[in-house]
């Protein structure tokens, strides 16, 4: 049409939210010539996503394990309103606020009892970068040479280059191998392999001048959910003390109730020197990290020496907004209603387990807190096209899962309903009768 004389064009007007993403946007863990269109999600409450075309999908892995208390929980959307109102951003290097101040006090309150600083950072990634530059600098600080990193094999971190660095998984690092810092890997321990473990680690510490041992603990969320022994991690975690090497649980994903506890580590004798935190840190509602340390951590950067600080920054450090979100989901996490949901997701999730043990199309289950996971007795690679048939099969059901290669995997909000729940096993239960 004409207006004043000139041509207008409307260019959205006929074209849905997924053909207009594909002109600019490029997107995650995409490959977009194989996967030029993606689906719109228009809304989300709870446990349900809605898409532009009314279609419902229930969310069984919480938006990769971050909107852990539902989507649009009225409790976290009015704390983050009302702070809204007072206190948007403020550069955080110079400055402090009320918000993150609360939430250092809160997070203090569940975390293990060693931890006593928080250094607060953007993301996951970066709150695993921040736990491998403590590590690292503590030495240096010391005047110690210790440049070495030891990682559990199969384990990932995140994407910027130190947490790829002491990532293992290469379908995410191959380009950027080349440009890592020193790592060392070594087996996780299963509870069979236990004493061979220990003697490859004394063995790595005698050998190497190791600063710094990165684990997930129990639960290896991008190896596809894999679990391992808790008394071999024990061991290691005290030999590492031991011999002064800066242990760093990255919680990223195990954090704020999924295994059960509020922290993996809560299942442990030896705590870590550093945590990492995010995802449901903020309960899906907007974008933080935390990295917590001990007295000892700190106390190595502590000096009159400008030089020996921690000098790492962002932006949106401490952002008021993402800390409001976070106060509320730590209310929320320690309310009797969640803590009962959890051990009722728990228990129905080890009933399903039980019953699909001796199903001939699964290898093998294994469940922890409200994770559940299911290898199937079918080859896939990571990403490609029978990860992506089992991806549509789901969807095209209404059940929202992201298989990891052949595992299917279940880390539902605390929020969802039974009837949700068996859905979910029951989708389950129909696609193993088509393979």
């Amino acid at each position: 049409m004409k207006l004043f004389g000139k041509k207008i064009k409307f260019p959205f007007s006929k074209k849905s939210i997924s053909q207009r993403d594909q002109k600019y946007i490029w997107h995650p863990l995409t490959q977009h010539k194989l996967n030029p269109e993606l689906l719109a999600i228009k809304s989300a409450k709870a446990a349900i996503l809605k898409d532009e075309d009314g279609n419902t999908y229930i969310d069984a892995i919480a938006s990769w394990y971050t909107s852990m208390y539902g989507h649009c929980h009225p409790k976290i959307i009015d704390k983050v309103q009302s702070q809204m109102q007072t206190l948007d951003q403020v550069v955080f290097s110079g400055f402090t606020h009320e918000p993150a101040v609360e939430l250092s006090e809160k997070l203090m309150e569940i975390l293990p009892k060693n931890q006593a600083k928080l250094f607060f950072n953007d993301n996951g990634s970066t709150a695993t970068e921040i736990g491998i530059k403590m590590a690292l600098q503590y030495h240096h600080n010391q005047g110690h040479d210790r440049r070495v990193m030891l990682a559990l094999e199969d384990g990932f971190h995140g994407d910027t280059f130190g947490a790829m660095s002491v990532s293992s998984l290469s379908v995410y690092n191959g380009a950027f191998e080349g440009h890592f810092i020193e790592v060392i890997r070594i087996p996780k321990p299963d509870g069979r392999n236990n004493s061979d473990i220990i003697q490859q680690l004394k063995a790595i510490i005698g050998e190497h001048k190791i600063a710094g041992f990165i684990y997930e603990p129990l639960v290896q969320g991008a190896a596809a959910m894999q679990t391992y022994d808790l008394t071999g991690l024990d061991e290691m975690l005290k030999i590492c003390k031991q011999n002064n090497i800066i242990c760093v649980a990255d919680e990223v994903m195990t954090g704020f109730g999924k295994t059960g506890r509020h922290f993996a580590s809560d299942y442990l004798k030896q705590k870590p020197d550093v945590i990492c935190l995010s995802k449901a840190l903020t309960a899906g509602m907007l974008g933080m990290g935390i990295t917590s340390c001990t007295q000892k951590v700190y106390k190595a950067f502590y000096s009159d020496d400008i030089s020996k600080g921690l000098f790492h920054g962002h932006t949106y450090t401490g952002n008021p907004l993402a800390c409001a979100a976070a106060i509320a989901g730590i209310e929320l996490l320690t309310s009797e209603e969640i803590q009962n949901s959890i051990k009722n997701i728990m228990s129905l999730n080890q009933m399903f387990g039980n019953k699909m043990q001796k199903h001939p199309k699964i290898q093998n289950i294994r469940q922890i807190g409200v994770i559940l996971a299911l290898d199937l007795d079918l080859k896939t690679e990571r990403y490609g096209n029978t990860r992506d048939q089992i991806f549509k099969f789901f969807m095209d059901r209404g059940v929202f899962l992201r298989p990891l290669g052949n595992t299917i995997y279940i880390l539902p909000p605390y929020v969802i309903t039974e009837k949700q729940l068996s859905k979910i096993y029951a989708t389950i239960e129909e696609y193993l009768e088509t393979i």
